[in-house]
């Protein structure tokens, strides 16, 4: 079996840490204010720069495979239409028509030849450029060559299909933006997998409670004494900060096993729930033989929606692996109703006024981090 450097270097200070009880820990505790997850100009700059300059995920490769399947997403605040063109290439528009404002697609997902919008028969290509309208004579005038679907940049990497939300000039490449994350995430060849499941939650809780959930595991021995802790080390992890991004490596009891073992024979990811969060608002959840994706986005001051789709890597052919996906599935979707139920109770406090600040401890690494690349980019010194 073949390991990476890093993951070597995650399997020995994670035993280091068996050793000495110790684990990953910042230089200082932080003191993060509350109205970080209140205020409503914050949420506001939140979203015009987080939710409109960063690529979020959308879809998975699987959803676009073919010319002519689409797939919408309205969570941003963004109408977002994304399909793969008869030449094969993928495309991303705002999902609103040229002449009145209408959606030109109105299902989830599909497969389509054009797209007309139902409020007056306005139709445009798998391309975006506008084919045709009903009695045209009406407008002599126009170019339809300037009045296609206005494009978004769209992208596929990790076998991910991304969007940016916002028509800004400014270009990105993605690979370049993920780079840190390569070999891990690479190495998964998740364009390879299928969807067992996707689902979509709203939460009565601001996006960045629902975000923390996954940037530390000091929680897991309360918040899922009957769940989640049994699994795991108790707040024994490596965080590696690949600014914006981070990773988090939370180690599963038995890898106390690996002590008898030549690190010729290591395995890594039997081992390991990998909890990579990709900025701004995703993770990349790798567990020991499938994966989740998860994006959290935000949809009022106190709210928020939870989208998630659990990869596996091929599909379920018999009742028996059925069910076995069907357990991990109901089991992973406990511990998230556990974090959410937390999230939605802490939401309910913060207009008492009783905390000024929230406390983030040494060993708290990605909530650290996961702020300062947020200041970062509302302060315009991050960019992708």
């Amino acid at each position: 079996m073949t390991i990476s450097a890093e993951e070597r270097k995650i399997i020995e200070q994670t035993l280091g840490y068996c050793d000495s009880g110790g684990t990953t820990m910042t230089q200082e505790v932080m003191l993060n204010p509350v109205t970080n997850y209140s205020d409503p100009k914050k949420l506001k700059d939140e979203i015009n720069t987080l939710f409109r300059e960063f690529p979020i995920i959308v879809a998975h490769a699987t959803e676009l495979s073919e010319p002519g399947q689409f797939i919408t997403h309205n969570d941003t605040g963004v109408p977002i239409l994304v399909t793969r063109s008869n030449e094969g290439t993928l495309k991303a528009f705002i999902n609103v028509c040229r002449h009145r404002g209408a959606k030109v697609a109105l299902k989830e997902c599909g497969k389509a030849k054009t797209f007309s919008c139902p409020y007056h028969n306005w139709t445009y290509g798998l391309d975006g450029e506008l084919r045709g309208m009903p009695q045209p004579y009406g407008f002599d005038n126009i170019d339809k060559t300037k009045f296609g679907l206005v494009e978004l940049p769209v992208f596929e990497h990790f076998g991910m299909i991304w969007v940016r939300p916002s028509t800004n000039k400014k270009e990105i490449n993605i690979r370049d933006w993920l780079a840190p994350m390569e070999e891990q995430l690479g190495a998964l060849n998740l364009e390879s997998h299928t969807i067992y499941k996707k689902w979509t939650i709203s939460r009565n809780m601001s996006w960045r409670l629902a975000l923390e959930g996954f940037q530390e595991n000091y929680h897991f021995c309360s918040a899922h004494e009957h769940t989640a802790c049994s699994s795991y080390l108790d707040n024994q992890s490596v965080f590696i900060n690949h600014y914006p991004h981070v990773r988090h490596a939370v180690p599963l009891w038995k890898i106390r096993d690996l002590k008898d073992q030549s690190p010729e024979e290591w395995d890594y990811r039997k081992y390991f729930m990998t909890q990579n969060y990709l900025f701004p608002c995703n993770f990349i959840q790798v567990m020991t033989d499938h994966v989740y994706v998860h994006s959290i986005i935000p949809t009022g001051i106190g709210t928020c929606v939870f989208k998630c789709m659990m990869l596996i890597s091929e599909p379920a052919s018999s009742e028996k692996e059925k069910n076995y996906w069907e357990k991990n599935y109901n089991v992973v979707k406990e511990v998230f109703d556990e974090d959410f139920a937390i999230g939605e109770a802490i939401q309910s406090g913060l207009a008492t006024n009783a905390n000024e600040n929230f406390v983030f401890g040494r060993y708290e690494c990605g909530l650290h981090w996961g702020q300062k690349a947020i200041d970062d980019a509302l302060a315009g010194r991050l960019r992708a």
